[in-house]
């Protein structure tokens, strides 16, 4: 079997491939399409004349007796081991490398794939064809018998595209190998059985609107199941289906690029593109898949912004506030986002300084907003106008005209009723405190700033002026002196001054009175700073309570004590005082004074040898004058008071009795002495007492009771904090029910009668009925508050000669009482008197 080829070799292998071929094309005309066999006989043809042209030339070669082996002989077996030794190579009669089958065949019957055929089958059926494997007996299935190798199955090359199978020739009765065994393939060859598809699909891209012919748009990839490198199959071409003649695409690189120019977003945004992938190289009878292509047009800055109308009218109070918007407009963009931006500017007009304009960064309105306050009676319209630009501008399309637009707004102030405007923003006005009462301090003025003007009247705000110091006349504005200034008091008084609007209209229901003041809202304040201006009404006196100490070892000349003076008033050049004694202290022996120069006075003594015992105080006084026009005087008294010193002139003691102490006991041990004197009678009355409580009883006898030793005392009750039960005699008290008595505890609203009517109870009274009628009065009266429980006082009875002591009611007195003797007193009662004197003019003041 083993050994080179022969003719009967060639032979065999011709007819198996031609057998098979025709037996496929033969087997396949009737089932399969029309396709499949024009494929089969393209494929089949070749080989078929391949094998014819060369077979002659092989067949008729000379052949060599010694290497061709009858099959089934054994003599012919041990001749090709013999020759197996001898020789370097040797080739088995039907070797081959690889078979194919078609993938999606269904015919009627298996499809023969290859037959196996060995020169050592000399047609006795003796030898067995074994197969093993991939698939072997289940997909392939071998006859034994002639070697043909047949496909029980459907394939798919998708799937499997080779299997691997050994073939081997046994003895059919000894099943010994007659050869070694060989391996070979099986391809499954390809058909077009899958057609193209795009897995990523669908697919969406963008490109600038305007863009040139031939814009990189988007790239799309198809996929093909089929096999790559057998035939067409997997060969694909694109197109576009739709989306023509925007755009196109380049078959082989499925690239797709703009087809026009100028396409305009603001036209059409958006496109649909259907793209086909199609395999057998674009060829008819390929197989084509589909996908879209949503293509999006972005924006660029292609077109300016235009107002929608070129002149716009607005109106605005005159009194608007500052800032406030007035009006809007609106330049329109087609472009979007970023390009549509527009900002806005006053660049003509004459109220360039008078109106601003802002852009809304939302709806990209331009706002028009007062930047200074509006006069009707000034200026009544303004002229504007205002310009809008894109702040992103496209260089490509910058030759296409100026990115900006312009419009012409008119504004009309319209009158408002403004309230009255003072002639200053602030008044300073100055006045002495010695200013007669009614006195004009000054005067305000204001106007009504309108077209009609209405009259002005002034009033003093009272919250800042609340001791009414001051008055205004409401016609002319000029403040007058109401209450006595005092610079001392309060040099500053802050007051403000009101100017109210008042216009008169007619008010028909009202026959008595048909003029009334109108609008009251217009209203202005201004701060008015009255400043009172000082006078000389102030005598000096010291600036201290001041006590002189006199050493009795001083010298004479000796400066005992220096003062100081002060005045309330406040003169322009400062404080210059005058000293001097009273005209009968002129010639004092035992003193003098001494006028320094930083305004004080210095007291000095004459002689030496002042002693306590003698005279123990010296009273010194000081007449003090300022340099006022005319000049106040007032006389202080100085207090100088002798005591002992020391040596260096340190005061040690200032009382008579020093002189009494025994000599070397001090003032410490004199008290220590006093304190423990103190003490030892505090013992001693301790002790007496506890004493005394020993000897006292502690054991109550049996036949006192307990309960009598009750202490009453004469109390007229706790007020309403009194709790107490009712007194069953006071309620019987004729008196007691008979007398109205007013309640304390409350000052009524309104006076009521007493109650008439009711008979004196007797003593045998009904309690219960008594309480229930009192309750229900109690109850009833207006001027009772909800106490919960009922008060009960000792009554005192009627006819009292000392009358009441209580003073709630001593204001119901009409009768002004007379304080005059209160300035018998001393001066300060009389200033009391002055304040309790008050006349019933003053008091509604």
């Amino acid at each position: 079997m083993t050994g080179k080829l022969n003719g009967s070799c060639f032979y065999h292998l011709s007819y198996f491939y031609i057998d098979c071929a025709v037996n496929t094309w033969r087997s396949s005309r009737g089932t399969m399409p029309e396709r499949l066999t024009e494929m089969l006989m393209d494929t089949w043809t070749p080989l078929i004349i391949l094998w014819i042209t060369v077979l002659p030339s092989i067949y008729m070669a000379p052949m060599n007796q010694s290497q061709v082996l009858p099959s089934g002989s054994s003599t012919g077996l041990k001749r090709l081991n013999e020759e197996q030794r001898v020789l370097n190579r040797s080739k088995r009669g039907w070797v081959w490398n690889q078979m194919f089958v078609l993938e999606e065949f269904s015919g009627p019957e298996p499809i023969l794939v290859g037959r196996l055929h060995t020169d050592l089958d000399p047609g006795s059926s003796k030898i067995k064809y074994i197969l093993s494997g991939d698939g072997a007996g289940t997909i392939f299935v071998i006859n034994d018998k002639t070697g043909d190798i047949h496909a029980m199955k459907r394939l798919d090359r998708e799937e499997k595209a080779e299997y691997t199978l050994t073939a081997q020739a046994v003895d059919r009765d000894t099943n010994q190998p007659l050869e070694p065994p060989s391996e070979f393939i099986i391809k499954v060859q390809d058909i077009n059985d899958n057609p193209p598809e795009f897995v990523d699909g669908p697919y969406h891209a963008t490109v600038p609107e305007m863009s040139l012919v031939g814009t990189f748009v988007t790239k799309v990839t198809a996929t093909d199941a089929d096999d790559p490198v057998y035939g067409n199959s997997a060969k694909l071409v694109y197109s576009i289906l739709e989306g023509q003649p925007y755009f196109s695409i380049e078959p082989h690189t499925a690239i797709i690029k703009t087809a026009l120019p100028n396409m305009d977003r603001e036209a059409k945004e958006e496109y649909f593109v259907v793209i086909q992938a199609k395999d057998m190289g674009g060829h008819m009878g390929g197989l084509s898949g589909t996908t879209t292509v949503t293509i999006t047009l972005t924006d660029v800055n292609d077109n300016p912004p235009k107002f929608a109308q070129s002149l716009y009218h607005f109106s605005v109070m005159e009194d608007v506030a500052l800032g406030e918007p007035i009006g809007r407009v609106k330049a329109n963009d087609l472009d979007i986002g970023e390009n549509a931006k527009s900002s806005y500017d006053i660049i003509e007009g004459d109220g360039m300084d008078i109106f601003e304009i802002t852009t809304d960064a939302q709806t990209q309105d331009g706002i028009i907003r007062v930047r200074k306050p509006l006069d009707f009676e000034t200026k009544k319209s303004y002229t504007l106008k205002v310009e809008a630009a894109n702040t992103h501008i496209d260089p490509r399309f910058i030759s296409g005209g100026p990115f900006k637009d312009t419009a012409t707004v008119k504004i009309v102030v319209e009158d408002a009723d403004e309230p009255p405007v003072f002639s200053s923003p602030t008044y300073l006005l100055e006045v002495h405190e010695n200013a007669a009462l009614n006195s004009v301090l000054g005067q305000v003025t204001a106007h009504d700033p309108d077209v009609s003007s209405s009259p002005i009247r002034f009033s003093i705000d009272r919250h800042t002026d609340l001791e009414r110091q001051f008055n205004i006349n409401a016609e002319d504005g000029k403040i007058t002196l109401a209450t006595p200034l005092d610079r001392e008091t309060s040099t500053w008084h802050n007051i403000t001054i009101v100017a109210t609007e008042t216009s008169y209209a007619v008010e028909m229901p009202s026959p008595r009175s048909p003029w009334s003041a109108g609008n009251h809202s217009q209203v202005s304040r201004v701060p008015v700073a009255i400043k009172v201006l000082d006078v000389n009404d102030n005598a000096p006196e010291f600036a201290s309570e001041h006590e002189a100490f006199l050493c009795e070892n001083g010298k004479p000349g000796q400066v005992i004590q220096i003062v100081s003076a002060v005045d309330k008033d406040d003169p322009k050049n400062g404080h210059y005082f005058l000293y001097s004694l009273l005209p009968e202290m002129v010639n004092n022996p035992n003193f003098t004074i001494k006028k320094n120069e930083d305004n004080t006075l210095s007291i000095l003594a004459k002689h030496s040898g002042f002693s306590r015992q003698k005279q123990e105080v010296y009273l010194l006084p000081i007449v003090i004058s300022d340099s006022g026009n005319p000049p106040m005087s007032s006389t202080s008294t100085l207090t100088i008071r002798v005591c002992g010193c020391s040596s260096d002139g340190i005061v040690q003691s200032c009382n008579v009795e020093a002189y009494v102490l025994p000599i070397g006991l001090s003032m410490g041990a004199l008290i220590a002495i006093l304190a423990c004197i103190i003490l030892l009678l505090v013992i001693v009355v301790l002790f007496v007492t506890l004493r005394r409580h020993k000897n006292e009883p502690l054991i109550i006898k049996d036949d006192e009771d307990v309960r009598e030793n009750i202490i009453r005392y004469d109390d007229e009750g706790g007020g309403e904090e009194d709790t107490e039960a009712f007194d069953i005699a006071t309620l019987q008290n004729p008196d007691g029910i008979n007398g109205f008595l007013p309640r304390k505890d409350i000052k009524p609203d309104l006076q009521f009668m007493p109650r008439q009517g009711l008979a004196p109870v007797p003593n045998g009274v009904d309690v219960d009925e008594f309480i229930n009628v009192r309750l229900h009065e109690a109850d009833n009266d207006p001027t009772a508050p909800p106490y919960d429980s009922i008060q009960i006082y000792g009554y005192e009875g009627k006819g009292s000669a000392a009358g009441s002591l209580s003073s709630l009611e001593s204001s119901t007195s009409d009768s002004d009482q007379n304080f005059d003797y209160l300035s018998e007193w001393g001066p300060r009662f009389k200033r009391l008197g002055e304040l309790y004197s008050v006349g019933e003019s003053d008091k509604e003041t």
